[in-house]
């Protein structure tokens, strides 16, 4: 290679971002050996053509990849090496998920010993199904890039998490996003010791499901930082609590107006509808005559579905995602549409039990 391509591996080190102490390491383990050595002096030369490798390789470590990874990473092809990178980064947060819990375990066994408040006593496959139901009004937490790495906006880390309201009568659970708000009240079999009110994590709440879903009674039980579901026969599953405040969501609830236009359709029937609606989002026009799915620019076309209609005549449209979720978790065959305006919260229940409510946001027509 002429000496006009290659760099002293000082120069190399500036442009690659790496120290010269990491290259001698990693040309050591083979990884990224210099394109020069001198057989007098064995000062070590770097040619143009490596800077590329030696970035990736970089950043590559900046993920804290192992070195058999990074060797791995750069021998692959674009596709395998795509698949190794989402390996790795699937392993680092499983890996962060069991320390955060694990963490959190230690901070309340850390008051000492003493058995946590007891909050309800509730039936594992009823509170299982409940929590599945509800979390599917949770926020993906957003984050922001900093220097340090990656980090969650708290307003948004709240929003991914299951709001919990014990009393002495029920056990209240809610979700939002902002967009969808999903509530469900419980009867416990046993209530708890005093009234009780915080937002447990999601993704806790999300592991521990399988385990609830086979136990015949949960205990849950408020210590600090978090709960404890205690099941008989089973491993005690511990859930953090987030310590952002909620939002507001029962001044929401109890602003609802009146409803203008109230359906009840076949859940069966409006999801399929709404799974061979052609684009995003579907327009529901409601009528007299029932409920028909159809696309914004054509008001003629569409499915209609059977549906009993009172009120005022209304075209009202959704977002599919938010729509189709709220429709898909609820109870029974039946779905309760309370409707008030093209442009207020739509609330969505069963159509014979109450206690799983949605409030959904539409979207204008020109979103």
């Amino acid at each position: 290679m002429p000496n006009s391509e290659l760099m002293a591996i000082g120069a190399f080190a500036q442009r690659s971002g790496l120290t010269s102490s990491a290259l001698r390491f990693y040309a050591d383990s083979g990884l990224l050996p210099p394109a020069d050595v001198d057989p007098a002096t064995g000062y070590r030369s770097y040619g143009v053509h490596q800077l590329e490798r030696a970035v990736t390789l970089r950043r590559l470590r900046e993920i804290a990849m192992p070195l058999a990874g990074v060797a791995a990473v750069l021998g692959a092809g674009a596709e395998e090496a795509a698949r190794l990178l989402d390996e790795h980064v699937a392993r680092i947060e499983g890996d962060a998920a069991v320390a955060r819990q694990r963490a959190a375990a230690i901070k309340s066994a850390l008051g000492g010993d003493a058995p946590g408040s007891l909050i309800a006593v509730l039936k594992g496959p009823v509170l299982a199904e409940a929590v599945e139901q509800v979390l599917t009004a949770t926020a993906t937490p957003t984050a922001t890039a900093t220097a340090t790495g990656p980090t969650h906006d708290p307003a948004s880390a709240v929003l991914a998490g299951l709001h919990i309201e014990a009393s002495d009568e029920a056990v209240a659970l809610t979700a939002t996003d902002r967009y969808r708000l999903s509530t469900r009240t419980l009867v416990p079999v046993r209530t708890g010791e005093r009234t009780w009110a915080g937002t447990v994590d999601g993704a806790d709440l999300r592991n521990a499901v399988a385990d609830v879903r086979r136990s015949a009674l949960v205990r849950v039980e408020a210590v600090p930082h978090g709960i404890w579901l205690r099941m008989s026969g089973r491993e005690d599953r511990h859930c953090r609590v987030l310590p952002e405040e909620y939002p507001d969501h029962r001044s929401l609830l109890a602003s609802l107006g009146k409803a203008t236009t109230r359906a009840t359709v076949a859940k069966g029937a409006l999801l399929r509808a709404l799974e061979e609606h052609p684009g995003d989002r579907p327009v529901l026009r409601l009528t007299d005559r029932g409920v028909r799915v159809q696309a914004p620019d054509d008001e003629l076309s569409g499915i209609l579905l059977p549906a009993a209609v009172t009120g005022e005549d209304l075209r009202i449209r959704f977002e599919m995602t938010t729509l189709y979720a709220a429709v898909s978790t609820a109870i029974g065959p039946d779905v309760m549409l309370d409707l008030r305006g093209p442009l207020q919260p739509v609330t969505i229940r069963s159509a014979d039990r109450g206690d799983l409510t949605t409030l959904t946001m539409p979207v204008t027509f020109d979103h």
